[in-house]
């Protein structure tokens, strides 16, 4: 196995509520319009990242894994399948107000893994907001009465976001991104989603969309979720200003500030993900060296060992 550093091919979705700012403001080539979600590091079955440089080039992520598991590293193997999803999305319009499943409630009933999420504001127009679980603690019934009145807005807490905002949201919390908001989200490799509103829209052929309801009520948290801020300080990493944003059993991303240089290392533990949000970066490894811009995603093997980062840039890094 060749270890070096694999630019990834995302693959895409043309949900309703897409916009074009993938295209316009992340270079994402793709005839679908609009375009929804680019899903930049994944080996989900319904839509598989691509290697495009390299000995591995056109080969498909889930099908190098498959050949070298050692890749996914210690930590990695450790799950049944690859353990993350990363994803951008573009909401023009609303989402749909919904929630995902745990992992027990998940394998027994959809066979694949819940979804715990975390989404980190990329860009929003001023005023955006997201809801974010309950405004305050609420029984089922009034729950499923709501939503069959139509006025589960009047449940949810609404927050409004800048750029930079971060949100943690555990399976089972009641979410729903707004329009206008673009996002970074890192996920468990999960695509169940349970909707319990969709503002009444209807799909392509002129069909209400699906919700699911009765699963909703089977596994959402009926508490208002309150987020646990991030104590951890800044920390220097020679060029570059590093802080964690999520650090949990599915998976730890850390925020880079790069002005400069920085030293980095890919230990067997876990293979990572890098994503330029913003700015130009260089990453070099060994004989490899790939400049980022906004918008690339990088898949580093376990095992990798040291690389470095220099630039101006932002990027986000996470691993298991």
């Amino acid at each position: 196995m060749k270890q070096y550093p694999m630019r990834l091919h995302p693959a895409f979705k043309d949900n309703l509520w897409g916009g074009d700012r993938l295209k316009k403001d992340y270079h994402k080539q793709t005839e679908l319009t609009p375009l929804a979600e680019s899903w930049e590091l994944s080996c989900h079955k319904d839509g598989c990242s691509t290697i495009e440089n390299g000995p591995y080039a056109g080969k498909s992520l889930a099908d190098y894994l498959r050949e070298f598991p050692d890749a996914a590293g210690i930590r990695g193997q450790e799950f049944p399948a690859f353990p993350i999803l990363f994803k951008l999305i573009d909401a023009k319009d609303n989402l749909s107000i919904q929630v995902h499943p745990d992992d027990a409630y998940a394998m027994r009933v959809e066979g694949e893994y819940g979804k715990t999420e975390m989404w980190v504001v990329l860009d929003c127009q001023p005023g955006s907001k997201l809801v974010y679980g309950f405004k305050e603690p609420v029984t089922k019934e009034i729950f499923q009465a709501h939503i069959e009145q139509n006025t589960l807005m009047d449940l949810v807490n609404e927050v409004e976001v800048h750029k930079g905002d971060v949100f943690f949201i555990a399976s089972g919390t009641l979410h729903a991104i707004g329009k206008g908001i673009v996002i970074a989200e890192i996920q468990q490799s999960s695509n169940t989603t349970y909707r319990v509103y969709d503002y009444g829209r209807k799909d392509a052929n002129g069909n209400p969309r699906a919700l699911h309801i009765e699963k909703a009520l089977d596994v959402t948290n009926l508490e208002p979720y309150h987020p646990q801020k991030n104590h951890d300080p800044v920390r220097q990493e020679g060029g570059a200003k590093v802080e964690t944003l999520a650090d949990c059993r599915y998976f730890h991303t850390d925020r880079i500030h790069l002005s400069g240089e920085t030293r980095r290392t890919v230990d067997e533990e876990s293979f990572e993900g890098i994503f330029c949000a913003e700015g130009t970066a260089v990453l070099c490894a060994d004989e490899t060296a790939l400049t980022l811009q906004k918008g690339d995603t990088v898949f580093l093997p376990a095992g990798m060992g040291t690389y470095t980062l220099r630039g101006e840039a932002m990027c986000l890094s996470m691993h298991v």
